[in-house]
């Protein structure tokens, strides 16, 4: 696609100078860095590990429940409240 940049004089005349002494073309020189600029500007996709937080305090679960039972354990959490 074609499009109308406004580009600092200097700036412009950098960018061609590099260019021509990377043998490449000035529209592939800025859509190189647009590209870095896009990536760096986007949270990367990689998934992080993330610890999980273990409680380790006393206690435990009320004597004579079955942990397996989720009503069980709902009408527990109700009772406490």
């Amino acid at each position: 696609m074609k499009t109308t940049l406004d580009i600092n004089d200097s700036l412009l005349a950098n960018a061609k100078a590099l260019a021509a002494q990377q043998r490449t073309s000035l529209t592939r020189l800025i859509e190189e860095g647009l590209q870095l600029r896009l990536r760096s500007s986007f949270p990367s996709t990689k998934v992080s590990k993330r610890k999980i937080p273990v409680f380790k305090g006393r206690g435990g679960l009320v004597a004579g429940l079955d942990p397996s039972s989720n009503k069980a354990m709902l009408d527990v959490a109700d009772n406490d409240a």
